[in-house]
């Protein structure tokens, strides 16, 4: 392997180079280091990058591999870690000025545990609007992350800063966190590939004051390296009193076969607008199912915008995550963070509640769907990414929309509903931005969902196309 770079090595290739002693965990995490150092300034995907952290952590690695005894799935691959999940001895400042990094850290969240565990090398931690409230990344805390494919532009968010680290070749494996889309949206703008799993799969630690809408998911650059990070996520721990039974096969061992699966294509869910350069990208991709031999037609699942009771949900949790701030600790919140928790702690009761029960009709809904389908393919975003610093476009298809619920239909319903949802890179557009697919399947079906992605990226492998970052 002499001359190649091992930041643009898949987790898989890294693992392959070790087992062949053609590279070693140091070499991996050094040439991630120095790519970090050189390329980062321009993205501000890490909040806290510490080099002796990570090659401590290598050379453990490398001396593992040395005796031929490698300690799990993930020795020596570097994986960044979202700075909403909470990391020991590190802080946790979730993008927020009201949090003191002084604090003391003494625990993993479970999927962080689980890295350590399989040997992964953590090389940092990404960037998140604050609290992981809104569908960009910006925050007061770290300013504004950018997109690898043009910088001038939002890699999406909430898991913006993990999304960009992945495409922009600073770590092969990243965690994110999803409560509306928050993995989907940014692998769609970048050009990445996630699953938000089922919920309770990846088991979550500290509790999100998002509740139930809250999922824990890999995101990389491609599916195979998805499948193996979630075979070392998806370990049961007992802090979630909500934590799915590790699954029964691994997600690696996947075929990659659709033939003969009910597949329905909705590309407007119904309801929502999508740009046309987006569209025509992801109906032809859905033309890629049938090629592989799925019976693909066009249906809706039959549900009107559930915008305004994902809202009442979103922001009476983020009132919840605010409620114990002083007025001079709330003066130092992002201003639509404010405006939303403000909100939120005026719903009353009731009105939580019905949003509550049409929530569950919602469910009700998508499951008597999925016993006639047994996929569900739509956009993933409606629109490329749009300028960096902004809650929502200025202009375009949803200019001027406000909140970002507005302008990411097709993401917040599957949240609501706690199906596995993946998102995998289907083009670009003629500007040379990224668009994505998002592949739903039922509750519990995420090797189904990541089955789907396998075979689609086989035939349409765009994560082999790499963001214009060297030149």
């Amino acid at each position: 392997m002499t001359g190649t770079d091992p930041t643009g090595l898949t987790a898989t290739e890294l693992l392959d180079a070790y087992g062949r002693r053609e590279l070693t965990p140091v070499e991996a995490t050094e040439a991630v280091l120095e790519r970090i150092e050189r390329i980062d300034p321009r993205l501000n995907a890490f909040c806290l990058v510490d080099p002796e952290w990570s090659l401590e952590a290598a050379r453990t690695s490398a001396e593992r591999w040395r005796r031929g005894e490698p300690a799990g799935l993930l020795d020596g691959v570097p994986v960044s870690i979202k700075d909403i999940l909470i990391t020991k001895g590190r802080p946790t400042l979730r993008g927020s000025r009201t949090i003191d990094p002084g604090l003391d850290w003494p625990e993993d969240a479970p999927s962080v545990a689980r890295l350590y565990e399989h040997g992964a090398v953590p090389i940092g931690k990404t960037t998140t609007p604050e609290f992981a409230w809104k569908g960009v990344t910006d925050s007061p805390l770290t300013g504004v992350t950018r997109n690898p494919w043009d910088t001038a532009r939002t890699p999406g968010g909430s898991s913006g800063g993990a999304a960009a680290a992945v495409a922009a070749g600073l770590a092969p494996l990243a965690l994110g966190t999803d409560g509306g889309g928050s993995v989907r949206i940014p692998a769609a703008f970048t050009g990445t590939v996630t699953l938000k799993p089922t919920y309770g799969l990846v088991p979550h630690y500290p509790a999100s004051p998002f509740g139930t809408l809250a999922h824990v998911g890999p995101m990389t650059r491609t599916v195979r390296d998805a499948a193996l990070l979630l075979d070392v996520i998806t370990g049961f721990d007992g802090r979630d009193w909500s934590a799915l039974p590790p699954p029964r096969e691994p997600f690696s061992t996947l075929a990659g076969d659709v033939s003969g699966l009910r597949v329905a294509f909705s590309p407007e869910l119904g309801f929502a607008s999508v740009d046309p350069e987006v569209a025509a990208l992801v109906d032809a991709a859905a033309g890629v199912f049938a090629e592989l031999g799925a019976k693909v037609e066009r249906a809706d699942p039959g549900f009107a915008d559930p915008v305004e009771d994902f809202e009442v949900l979103w922001f009476a949790g983020a009132a919840k995550v605010v409620e114990n701030l002083t007025e001079e600790e709330r003066g130092k919140l992002d201003p639509g963070l404010r405006e939303i928790c403000d909100k939120g702690a005026q719903y009353s009761l009731s009105v939580y509640l019905d949003a509550v029960a049409r929530r569950r009709e919602l469910g009700r809904i998508m499951g008597l769907f999925h016993e006639e389908y047994d996929l569900l393919l739509t956009p993933t975003v409606p629109i490329p990414a749009f300028e960096a610093g902004r809650e929502s476009p200025a202009d375009g298809l949803y200019g001027g929309v406000g909140r970002w619920t507005a302008w990411t239909p097709f993401t917040y319903p599957f949240n609501m509903t706690q199906q596995p949802a993946a998102s995998v890179p289907c083009g670009f557009t003629p500007d040379g931005l990224p668009a994505g697919l998002q592949i739903v399947g039922p509750r519990h079906a995420d090797a189904r969902v990541m089955n789907a992605a396998l075979a689609y990226e086989r035939a349409r492998p765009w994560h082999e196309r790499r963001p214009p970052l060297d030149g």
